[in-house]
């Protein structure tokens, strides 16, 4: 650094100055040499003077002498200082042009340290010179004493050296906190109780679903307390008679013993549930021409379409179709669907045993797998002094076997019986026998799935109860009315005490035009005829009936007609077939 400038015509005066140091505000400070007694001295970085012993800083050490000062030293003027050279010419403070003024120079210290006696004479190094500045366009404001003079010991501050700044509030920064604290506190608060009514309301939502599906699925499968219909036995609301059903029937013939056994399978598809209904070969069965036939002869005299016409009558179903499973299309099904667990009743000997006494094929127990030959063997068995009705459940158990070892999907129950390769009735197709089959599968692997005797009395007609229990709750028939053109049903019941007398009014009823349906024979002996109608309909049929068969008129009465028939005569010791 150059501590020394050539400030020439700058506004200082002539001569050179010296940089001597900075002033409290970081400006510069310099002083002026005179031209004749410049003295070559050396200066530190920091604009100190070397080689005089004087301290710039004034820390209170007095400075020694310099060979080059003298009473000829040039004035030193000092810009904080009243007497402060005026650069423009001027003298506000009162001095003259030549910086000396009414005040004494040397009594004022810029760095407010008093000199010994209160008054510090000033050196040459201790003053110097600011560069010119500008001077501002407005007023400054000068201090004063109280007598209207500037007061020298108060420094000349202008408002250009300052800088405004507006230091923030520390409450204030407190309080906006604070009231963003509360306010986003609030905000949660009423945050989490809307996300709280929003969980109750779906919640509520939820449950109603619930509730709603659960009740109407109790409802459509007929569950409900108090929804049950009065005359069902299986709990449904909706009516019997209008429940939809599928239903085949299944002949099962035994090839090598002979025989058949009837069962019909019943898909009720409003209630879901699967029946498999067994039908004694005894059922009494009209036949074409009026005259009566059992179940077991329609079978083998009218074949397959017959007999489904006959039970349709009988009964009042609508059956779709006829599966006739011979014994040994029974025994590969069992083996397709890998054996059966059943439960059963008895010890069944091997049937190509030639030897008696041999250890049984089946043996009686829970639980037992059979195979399809003991499947064949046990559903066929009939022990000595058994009911048909004995061996007509052995089959219905084997038959429920197989529904539950069935695949439930209807295009893999298809092929089980395309791989029977049987020779089914026209009536039913490898995929409606498939389709069937499957939906009862399902139902029997759910536990749906039961198994009825269709109870007959010993004549083969059907009872009241009867109709009640199987009929009307599990086939959903009733006894049909005739069609337009079609005769009355007569069903006609023997308690004369003379075997005779049955095919006598059989004859007489065919020969009036009326339908003949076989009501057996009664245990016992009736002194009176009785012939009874249900329908208010039938009324004057009933008396019709009577005369045709030479009965008073107060033989006709109203009460309860055996299923199938539109009147029922019951014959007493007072018919008189001569007269007829």
């Amino acid at each position: 650094m150059n501590d020394r400038y050539d400030t020439g015509d700058a506004g200082y005066g002539a001569g050179p100055y010296e940089l001597v140091g900075y002033d409290e505000y970081g400006q510069p400070v310099y002083r002026q040499v005179p031209a004749q007694q410049a003295p070559q001295s050396t200066h530190d970085s920091y604009g100190r003077q070397q080689g005089y012993g004087y301290d710039p800083y004034a820390t209170g050490t007095q400075p020694q002498a310099s060979p080059y000062d003298s009473a000829q030293q040039q004035p030193v003027y000092d810009v904080y200082s009243p007497t402060a050279y005026d650069p423009y010419g001027t003298d506000p403070y009162g001095t003259d042009a030549q910086g000396t003024g009414t005040h004494d120079a040397a009594a004022y210290d810029p760095y407010g340290r008093a000199a010994a006696g209160g008054q510090q004479p000033r050196s040459a190094e201790q003053t110097a010179h600011i560069p010119q500045q500008p001077r501002p366009a407005e007023d400054t404001h000068v201090p004063e004493t109280a007598g209207g003079q500037a007061d020298p010991d108060e420094p000349d501050y202008r408002t250009e050296q300052f800088a405004f700044v507006e230091e923030p509030d520390g409450d204030s920064e407190d309080v906006i906190d604070w009231l963003k604290f509360t306010e986003n506190r609030t905000e949660r608060r009423e945050e989490a109780r809307r996300r709280a009514r929003s969980r109750i309301i779906s919640l509520l939502v939820v449950v109603a679903l619930v509730v709603a599906g659960g009740a109407g699925y109790l409802w459509y499968a007929g569950k409900l307390p108090g929804l049950s219909s009065s005359g069902g036995g299986d709990g449904t609301a909706t009516p019997a008679a209008a429940q939809k059903r599928d239903v085949i029937v299944v002949h099962l013939h035994n090839t090598g013993k002979g025989g058949t056994s009837t069962a019909l399978l019943v898909d009720n598809t409003t209630t879901k549930q699967g029946t498999t209904v067994l039908l004694p070969n005894s059922l009494a069965l009209s036949g074409d021409d009026g005259s009566t036939t059992t179940l077991a002869k329609s079978v083998d005299d009218d074949g397959s379409s017959g007999t489904r016409d006959q039970l349709d009558t009988v009964l009042g179903t609508d059956i779709q179709g006829t599966w006739r499973l011979d014994t040994p299309y029974l025994q590969n099904l069992v083996d397709l669907v890998g054996s059966i667990d059943i439960d059963t009743n008895a010890d069944v000997p091997d049937p190509g045993a030639r030897k008696k006494g041999t250890s049984p094929l089946v043996h009686k127990g829970s639980g037992q797998t059979l195979s399809g030959k003991m499947a064949v063997a046990y559903a066929t068995y009939r022990a000595s002094g058994e009911s048909q009705n004995a061996q007509l459940e052995r089959f219905g158990q084997v038959i429920q076997g197989v529904m539950r070892k069935m695949p439930s999907e209807s295009s893999s129950a298809t092929t089980t019986v395309q791989t029977l390769a049987q020779i089914l009735d026209p009536s039913l197709t490898d995929k409606d026998l498939g389709a069937f089959l499957a939906k009862l599968a399902d139902l029997a692997k759910s536990g749906d799935y039961r198994t009825a005797l269709l109870p007959v009395q010993g004549d083969g007609t059907l009872t009241a109860a009867t109709s009640d229990s199987v009929v009307k709750d599990i086939l959903g028939g009733a006894a049909r009315s005739p069609g337009a053109g079609s005769a009355l049903r007569v069903s006609v019941q023997n308690a004369t005490g003379v075997k005779d007398n049955g095919e006598k009014a059989r004859v007489v009823l065919l020969n009036g035009g009326f339908t003949f349906r076989e009501g057996g024979t009664a245990s016992g002996t009736r002194a009176t005829s009785k012939v009874v109608y249900s329908d208010a309909a039938h009324k004057a049929d009933a008396a019709e009936v009577a005369k045709t068969l030479g009965l008073p008129a107060g033989s006709v009465a109203k009460g309860t007609v055996s299923s199938g028939a539109d009147v029922s005569v019951v014959l007493g010791a007072d018919y008189r077939p001569a007269a007829s």
